[in-house]
């Protein structure tokens, strides 16, 4: 096998190996990505990051993103701006377009402080998706606990390049979100799983988020979530169209652009180191 270099990036916690497969083509099955995201087995990340040959015109390059669960994913907001960082310097100018799934995110970037237009968020039931219709999606009928108390209820659902479920309560420190989260994540009013928020409005420009991430679990910060937080506190007239996002992590200045209906996602980068990876990861050899 040849070596696989790697980078070990985060935005506010949110921590990603990130791969290189623009000349080699490498792909890596979810059984790779699991071992190589396991905290305590591999090199650990919430996410883990192949760059590509981007497919369409005017992209700098293609991210493809798994989740260290295997499973791949649309969208994340905190690793698209590592991403931007990189190929920014890569090319010699701040400006920079990013491919993904979801599609193509323009991206500029200012030393270790990167703004991604995120695109416009999806409220349709159907475009979340959700199993069943709902007409009004800045609360849906789902609750957790006893139906004539629940301890959790009521969430908005929106889509910004994947499902998100934000509940709203006066303290995001009181719920276990990490035994409630797997149970949201996985109700089957979400075919494809969902990312789960609580969220605390301090003031109509500054909300408090902790985040259940599908696939990855507890994390400090998600960048999409940030984007899901804002525009359904922006929709429910809970904050205005710019807010500050406070995750565990540290905060994301958000905007939900009135003239297009874009998000526009700002937050700090870091790169935290590099290596090779072992091939009984890569691989699934024996150590």
């Amino acid at each position: 096998m040849s070596t696989v270099p790697f980078l070990k990036m985060n935005g506010l916690g949110n921590d990603f190996v990130v791969v290189d497969a623009r000349e080699s083509g490498r792909h890596f099955s979810a059984d790779a990505v699991r071992r190589i995201s396991d905290r305590a087995t591999g090199i650990g990340a919430d996410q883990f990051i192949v760059l590509e040959r981007p497919k369409a015109n005017g992209a700098d390059v293609f991210m493809r993103i798994y989740n260290a669960d295997g499973g791949e994913i649309d969208a994340c907001g905190n690793a698209s701006r590592c991403i931007a960082a990189l190929v920014a310097e890569e090319a010699g100018r701040n400006a920079v377009t990013l491919e993904t799934n979801a599609g193509l995110l323009a991206a500029e970037v200012r030393g270790g402080v990167v703004t991604v237009d995120m695109g416009k968020p999806r409220f349709a039931w159907d475009q979340i998706p959700l199993a069943e219709a709902f007409a009004d999606t800045t609360g849906i009928e789902l609750q957790i606990g006893p139906i004539d108390a629940p301890i959790l209820h009521t969430p908005s659902v929106v889509n910004v390049g994947n499902p998100h479920a934000i509940f709203w309560v006066d303290d995001v420190e009181r719920y276990d979100l990490g035994r409630f989260g797997p149970l949201l994540e996985n109700h089957p009013i979400f075919p494809e799983r969902a990312n789960i928020s609580l969220a605390r409005v301090i003031s109509p420009n500054r909300i408090k988020v902790r985040v259940w991430e599908r696939g990855a679990g507890l994390t400090r910060a998600c960048g999409t979530a940030a984007c899901a937080v804002a525009v359904a506190a922006a929709r429910k007239k809970l904050s205005g169209r710019k807010v500050t996002i406070e995750l565990p992590g540290g905060p994301l200045d958000l905007e939900w652009r009135e003239s297009d209906d874009h998000i526009l996602m700002t937050g700090t980068w870091s790169l935290d180191g590099e290596g090779v990876l072992p091939a009984e990861l890569v691989e699934g050899k024996a150590a």
